[in-house]
């Protein structure tokens, strides 16, 4: 008979985010089919003892659990493999088909992306839906957000070095008056949506720093960490902070299935850029551990492999 099974190797082997294949090769692949039993015998959590007809079946959630881990490298693998236009394109209308809760990735993908990726996403849009993005977000969106995020991914924004400086200053002014007034209702504000979507970048950091001192108090923190708006903010002032957040979020050992997808999202769509540097460097400085560290500890075999491969490209 072959050697004894490694039953606490293999529950590790396949509990957490990814799956060590190395190790189920080398343990399942070579096991006896006792040895097999015994493992499902003693793995209450994965496995459910039929009496009646005496032999021990899969719990649903084990299944369900085993085929999502397998895929989050093949999923990687596919996401990473396509034009980035198209990438992005494919997560805003997963947005739109999951609603309310996911329209915070139109944002991201709006603010994050210079004006030819934002283009480009909008050009793989027409081709892979018939439809342009703007108008299936005005479409499927009724509430308050809908103002604001075709405003967003409408965005051709300025990438040069030049800023007006009284431009900015009077930019600040009417951000401050819209915040204090009104709010959350800020996102239906007519000014404040023609600031966020059309400002450069540089104007809107310069808009930044007057706000601060026209209120005495940080603009990202005046604003429900909840709304749009903050995210719209975050993303377009300090995206190193926003995916640091998103990251954190994603690698908690209590977040949901949707929230751990995150993971996969911002590797495959950061790590062609300079930027991803900049991410690895913040969740240093925010949670007190390298990135790279991280993912060595919390994620398992080839998801995790190429995972750190992806981060090793911006070193």
């Amino acid at each position: 008979m072959a050697h004894t099974l490694d039953l606490e190797g293999i529950t590790k082997a396949i509990s957490g985010m990814g799956v060590d294949e190395g190790a189920l090769i080398s343990t399942l692949g070579n096991s006896h089919k006792d040895h097999r039993k015994l493992f499902r015998k003693a793995s209450k959590s994965f496995f459910v003892e039929d009496e009646e007809r005496a032999f021990e079946k899969c719990h649903d959630h084990f299944v369900k659990h085993l085929k999502l881990e397998f895929s989050r490298f093949t999923n990687a693998v596919v996401m990473w493999s396509m034009h980035p236009w198209e990438r992005d394109a494919r997560l805003v209308k997963k947005a739109l088909k999951k609603g309310d809760e996911s329209y915070n990735l139109i944002v991201e993908v709006s603010c994050t992306r210079s004006s030819e990726d934002l283009l480009g996403a909008r050009k793989a849009y027409h081709s892979l839906f018939d439809q342009s993005m703007e108008e299936d977000i005005a479409s499927h969106i009724h509430g308050p957000q809908r103002k604001l995020l075709v405003g967003l991914v409408s965005a051709y924004r300025y990438e040069g070095n030049k800023v007006k400086e009284d431009s900015a200053k009077s930019d600040a002014k009417i951000l401050a008056e819209a915040v204090a007034s009104s709010g959350e209702g800020a996102i239906e504000n007519d000014e404040v949506i023609r600031i966020l979507s059309t400002r450069s970048k540089l104007h809107l950091q310069h808009l930044y720093k007057h706000f601060n001192q026209i209120k005495g108090s940080d603009l990202l923190g005046g604003v429900s960490e909840s709304s749009l708006i903050n995210e719209a903010l975050l993303c377009l002032l300090k995206p190193s902070v926003y995916f640091s957040k998103i990251l954190n979020a994603s690698l908690n050992k209590d977040a949901d299935k949707g929230t751990k997808k995150w993971l996969t999202r911002v590797f495959v769509t950061r790590a062609d850029h300079s930027d991803m540097k900049e991410i690895a460097e913040e969740y240093n400085q925010l949670y007190g551990e390298p990135l790279a560290q991280t993912i060595q500890e919390k994620i398992k075999g080839n998801y995790r492999d190429f995972l750190l491969t992806l981060l090793s490209k911006s070193n």
